[in-house]
């Protein structure tokens, strides 16, 4: 019996979790109060208590630190077989993992539960862009890469620079070295970038485009879904336009992987009935998410598949070696 189940037990600190299993709900943000790390693990937590999925309030801890790093070397290192905790995580857990970020750890060393929201991915274009479809703007990449400039506001590698590059990649083109990517301060100043000429297109998020799209600066060409987003029907897929590419920063969870596979299923099926809640609607509505649910070996197969891609593009345009 481990010192946090006696601890557990002196104080009382006991929750219930589906079917009679009994534990101390925690929910570790690898960063400070604030952002999106932070704000998966209290609305998650939140939901799960008012909606009766655990009987007390979820404890969130902050475990600021190399970016994510410091949280994931404490759940691998320390809390391997702890069933009672789960960890926020997003796009950016999976890109730093590809990418080597977290000094040698793996994505297989812990389990994705669960992602059950997400701020789309787009591509757009100013408002008086030649371009009508991406798949206008991938033939003109096709055509002569150094005619095309995407604009993003994440680096080199980062995670709005990788967005046009899986894209292409769909479409047969190869030699990615050859795309032209600014990486800038923020989606504001990439969409600056593209109004005014000096790039013919932004690589970014939804939520960064709204108030520039509603202005009619910009069109989005596509949006990075399985489906269309809520509130923006008119905007196609990037799959509809032949183009087999879904790339969100999805919000989500991941639990350590020494847990029993009762256990993760356990924690699926709560993060589903999250998803599934009033509550978490409103949630998302409130902070500019669309849906993106993917719970249990969905979603650990689709972060799988995602860290291959990223490390091998980021490989391929020398992010990594």
């Amino acid at each position: 019996m481990n010192s946090r189940f006696l601890t557990a037990l002196a104080t009382g600190a006991f929750l219930t979790f589906g079917a009679g299993t009994v534990s101390a709900a925690e929910c570790i943000a690898p960063a400070n109060p604030g952002g999106g790390w932070d704000f998966t693990c209290r609305q998650i937590g939140k939901i799960m208590f008012d909606i009766g999925a655990v009987d007390k309030p979820v404890q969130v801890t902050n475990m600021a630190g190399a970016g994510g790093g410091l949280a994931f070397s404490h759940i691998v290192n320390e809390r391997n077989d702890d069933a009672d905790v789960m960890i926020a995580a997003s796009s950016a857990t999976s890109t730093r993992l590809a990418q080597n970020a977290y000094a040698g750890a793996t994505a297989d060393q812990v389990r994705f539960v669960g992602a059950i929201g997400a701020d789309p991915g787009i591509i757009a274009v100013a408002a008086d862009s030649p371009f009508q479809s991406l798949g206008d703007l991938v033939d003109a990449v096709k055509a002569d890469p150094g005619s095309v400039a995407f604009a993003g506001g994440s680096a080199v590698g980062g995670f709005d620079h990788l967005k046009p590059l899986m894209i292409l990649q769909r479409a047969g083109f190869t030699d990615i070295r050859k795309v032209k990517y600014i990486g800038v301060d923020g989606g504001a100043d990439a969409i600056t970038q593209t109004v005014g000429g000096f790039t013919q297109a932004m690589t970014g998020d939804m939520s960064e485009v709204v108030g520039f799209l509603k202005n009619g600066d910009i069109r989005v060409i596509a949006v990075l879904t399985e489906e269309r987003v809520p509130g923006f029907e008119d905007i196609p897929t990037a799959k509809e336009q032949g183009f087999d590419v879904v790339a969100v920063n999805w919000r989500g969870l991941y639990v350590p992987k020494g847990i029993s596979d009762e256990r993760f299923a356990e924690w699926a099926g709560m993060l589903q009935q999250v998803a599934d809640s009033a509550e978490w609607k409103e949630a998302m509505a409130a902070n500019g998410l669309a849906p993106f649910t993917k719970v249990g070996d969905d979603f650990q197969g689709y972060v799988d598949n995602l860290v291959i891609e990223i490390n091998t593009l980021s490989k391929d345009i020398g992010v990594i070696q």
